[in-house]
């Protein structure tokens, strides 16, 4: 074999190994900078600021004493605190012992609790900060659909020669109105109620007249998006591809796909997929997947890992400050509850613990979302994101959540824990911490 045959999967690879580099070291940056600022806020000094761990590539120190380092290791980072011993922010006993009153005030062990609690609550705060912020900015550069569906920009497809055009706002779909401003469970069931057809009916609106024109099935069998670690990723389906058919049988609606995947039993589909103007075969075999249900819990069905959509863009209206925030927030919200419901099933083992992922998962869908356009990319890093703040917050020593119980304990009891039982809780919470990346990097390797 030449040489030229390793070049897709060695840039894969590397595009992999970037991107999640990069994700990793923007959130953990900002993660490890909610500590520092708080902490300065708060009068407690930070001795060193580091991305990443091992040998130091660069360094400076800043006018109040702080060390801004890059170390040589991109799998985390830390902020030391005076009189702290390790990243970790154990005491440093012998530093402690020597330090004066106004100094000990600098340090995390001598600083007020408010102090010490504000600035361990700052990193996965400021995680979630950094994802309504991506989230909002999403919303104000693409704009939200308005209560008209105006038609956008149309896909292309295989089947030509329609007269709706762009900028028509749809009234009628053969023959029913379409429903505007209603719940998305409404307009879902008109879309299921549309015939399987090629061609269809529409009444719109153009230039202030009424006319009935022609189009394409309003949701078509066309691939919107394509979920990493998929079947259809790691077959090769691509955004814009059309699935034509299946199993030699032709198809008109996305709904048509639906079914058959659902209905497959894990059996391999072999599917027509027009792509540029020409049709090709792909073979997929559909996975078993844990999907969560909007009303809590989840159900299991069999997916391919492909998204639709409209067989037109729907044109978008520019969104206010307040109402990206909102739906920023709302989104961020929809991630926490997603996760810890997960989280939750996985432990009764009402859903495969599968669906947890380690750092090798992690790192193959940054490779995919990068490789998927920078805007996925982004929001990837968004979610991802999220759930280190969550996972930060988990009451595991070691943790900011176990040093937050810590400091609970003392808000109620009046004292600090006892250092050799701090240290005990410690070593079980790193033990905790390791067993978990073990466990997900097993799930990363052998899981289907």
């Amino acid at each position: 074999m030449e040489f030229t045959g390793f070049l897709p999967s060695f840039q894969s690879g590397v595009l992999t190994i970037i991107a999640f580099v990069v994700a990793l070291s923007v959130i953990v940056a900002i993660h490890e900078y909610g500590h520092y600022i708080v902490g300065r806020w708060s009068g407690i000094h930070a001795e060193v600021f580091s991305l990443g761990f091992g040998p130091v590539l660069f360094s400076r120190v800043d006018r109040r004493g702080t060390k801004w380092q890059l170390a040589a290791i991109p799998m985390g980072g830390f902020v030391r605190f005076k009189g702290d011993a390790n990243a970790a922010s154990g005491e440093d006993g012998e530093v402690i012992s020597t330090l004066s009153e106004a100094e000990l005030r600098q340090t995390m062990h001598g600083a007020p609790l408010w102090a010490r609690t504000a600035t361990v609550a700052a990193g996965p705060l400021f995680n979630f900060a950094l994802s309504i912020l991506i989230f909002a900015a999403v919303v104000l550069s693409q704009g939200v659909v308005g209560d008209k569906l105006i038609v956008g920009e149309l896909r292309d497809l295989p089947t030509t020669g329609f007269t709706i055009q762009e900028g028509d706002e749809v009234l009628e779909v053969n023959g029913a109105a379409f429903p505007v401003d209603v719940e998305p469970d409404v307009a879902d069931a008109f879309v299921e109620g549309l015939p399987s057809q090629a061609t269809l009916d529409y009444l719109v609106r153009r230039d202030g007249d009424t006319l009935s024109v022609t189009g394409p099935h309003l949701y078509p069998p066309y691939v919107a998006r394509v979920a990493p670690q998929s079947a259809a990723f790691a077959t090769g389906l691509q955004e814009g591809d059309v699935i034509t058919g299946i199993n030699e049988q032709e198809i008109f609606a996305f709904r048509q796909l639906k079914d058959a995947v659902e209905g497959s039993d894990g059996a391999t589909l072999q599917l027509d997929v027009w792509r540029d103007g020409a049709t090709q075969p792909f073979d997929l075999t559909p996975k078993r997947v844990d999907e969560p249900l909007p009303g809590g819990g989840f159900q299991t069905q069999w997916r391919i890992g492909v998204g639709g959509g409209f067989a037109f863009a729907p044109a978008t209206e520019t969104a206010g400050i307040g109402e990206a925030l909102g739906i920023a927030v709302q989104s961020t919200g929809n991630i926490i509850q997603g996760s810890i419901s997960g989280i939750y099933h996985m432990v009764t083992g009402a859903i495969s613990s599968c669906n947890l992922s380690g750092p090798i998962g992690i790192a193959q869908v940054s490779g995919a979302m990068a490789s998927q356009g920078s805007m996925d990319f982004i929001r990837f890093i968004a979610v991802l994101s999220t759930a280190i703040g969550l996972l930060n917050l988990f009451p595991i020593p070691v943790l900011d959540g176990g040093h937050l119980v810590f400091y609970a304990y003392e808000a109620v009891s009046g004292r600090k824990p006892n250092d050799k039982v701090m240290r005990i809780m410690m070593s079980i919470g790193l033990a905790l911490i390791l067993s978990l990346m073990l466990f997900g990097i097993s799930n990363d390797l052998f899981c289907p």
